[in-house]
C-alpha cells in the first residue's frame, strides 16, 4: 500500500518532467508539418504590378498634358500640349482612344496621352537598357595546366578574348598538382605567352605580374581603355553611316513620287492619236458619201 501511495504521489511529478516525451505521436506529426509548411514558399515569387493613376483616378483639377512625338525619330521628345483642365484632357484621351496616365505628381501634375500597354512596354524597355549600360564588371576565370595542349589552349584563348570584349576582367590561373609544383616556373612562362598572344594583347593588359597563390600561379587582366574607346568610335561611325543610308533612301523614295508628268503626257498623246483617228474616219466617211452621191447623179442622168 505504501508503494502504491508513493507511486501516486510521484506520478504527477514524473509526467510533468517528461511531458515532451509523453506527447502523442499525432501531435508531433502535426507540429512537424506546421514547421515544414512555415518554411520558404514554393515556386517563383509573384510580383504585384503597381499601376500609376490614370483616367478617372486623376483627381487634380488641372494637368500638364504631353503626347508621344509623331516624328519618325525614335529619340524625339514628347510633344507638349500645355496645361488644361482634367476634363478636357480626359475628353482628348477618349477622342484619341488612348489613356491619360499620371507621369509626375507635382504642383501641376504631368500626364501623358498614350495607351497603357504601350507605355508599360516602353518603360520596361528603357529599364532594361539602363540595366544593361550600368552592368557592373564581372571577373571571369580561365583555368589551365602547364601541360595543356595546343587545342585546349586555343579554346582558353578564345574564351578569354570573349570575356574581354564583353568588358569583363579575366583571371588567368595555371594549376599544379603534387610534384608538378616543381615546374612552377613553367606557369609564369605560360601566362606571359598567353597575355602576349594574338587577340589577347590587343584587348587586354595584365594588372601587374603573375603571382603564386598556393598551388597555382595567376594574374588579372583588364580591358585596354584605348581599345574600348576605339570600339565606341566605330559603333558611332556605323550608326552615322546607317542614318545616312536611311536618309538617302527616304530622299530616293520621295524623288520617285514626283515624276508623274510622263504618264499624263502618254495619256494626252494617246487621246490625240484617238482624236486624229476619229477625224480620219470621219473624212473617209465623207469621201464615201460624196462618191455615192456622185454615182447616184450619174445614174439619174443616164436613166432619168
Amino acid at each position: 500500500m505504501q508503494f502504491i501511495h508513493l507511486l501516486l504521489v510521484l506520478l504527477p511529478l514524473l509526467s510533468s518532467s517528461f511531458s515532451p516525451f509523453l506527447v502523442p505521436s499525432s501531435h508531433r506529426i502535426s507540429t512537424s508539418l506546421s514547421i515544414r509548411r512555415g518554411g520558404k514558399p514554393r515556386g517563383p515569387l509573384r510580383t504585384i504590378e503597381v499601376k500609376p493613376p490614370m483616367n478617372s483616378e486623376i483627381k487634380t483639377p488641372t494637368v500638364r498634358v504631353t503626347a508621344p512625338s509623331t516624328s519618325p525619330d525614335s529619340k524625339a521628345k514628347d510633344e507638349v500640349l500645355g496645361v488644361m483642365n482634367t476634363s478636357e484632357a480626359l475628353a482628348l484621351a477618349r477622342e484619341r482612344s488612348v489613356d491619360l496616365i499620371l507621369i509626375n505628381d507635382g504642383e501641376i501634375p504631368v500626364c501623358k496621352l498614350v495607351e497603357y500597354s504601350k507605355w508599360r512596354y516602353m518603360k520596361e524597355k528603357k529599364a532594361k537598357e539602363v540595366k544593361k549600360n550600368s552592368k557592373s564588371t564581372e571577373v571571369k576565370e580561365v583555368k589551365m595546366s602547364y601541360k595543356i595542349d595546343v587545342g585546349d589552349l586555343n579554346v582558353r584563348r578564345k574564351n578569354a578574348l570573349k570575356f574581354l570584349k564583353q568588358g569583363n576582367r579575366v583571371k588567368l590561373s595555371v594549376q599544379f598538382k603534387g610534384r608538378e609544383q616543381s615546374h612552377i616556373d613553367l606557369g609564369y612562362k605560360l601566362l606571359e605567352e598567353f597575355s602576349e598572344s594574338e587577340g589577347i594583347k590587343e584587348w587586354g593588359v595584365m594588372d601587374g605580374k603573375p603571382k603564386r597563390e598556393g598551388r597555382q600561379v595567376s594574374v588579372m587582366m583588364s580591358v585596354r581603355a584605348e581599345r574600348v574607346k576605339k570600339e565606341r568610335e566605330l559603333e558611332k561611325a556605323e550608326e552615322r553611316r546607317l542614318k545616312k543610308l536611311e536618309k538617302m533612301k527616304r530622299e530616293e523614295e520621295g524623288g520617285e513620287e514626283e515624276p508623274e508628268e510622263e504618264p499624263k503626257a502618254q495619256e494626252e498623246a494617246k487621246s490625240i492619236d484617238v482624236a486624229e483617228l476619229r477625224e480620219d474616219d470621219e473624212d473617209d466617211e465623207e469621201d464615201d458619201e460624196m462618191e455615192i452621191g456622185a454615182e447616184d447623179k450619174v445614174v439619174q442622168d443616164l436613166f432619168g
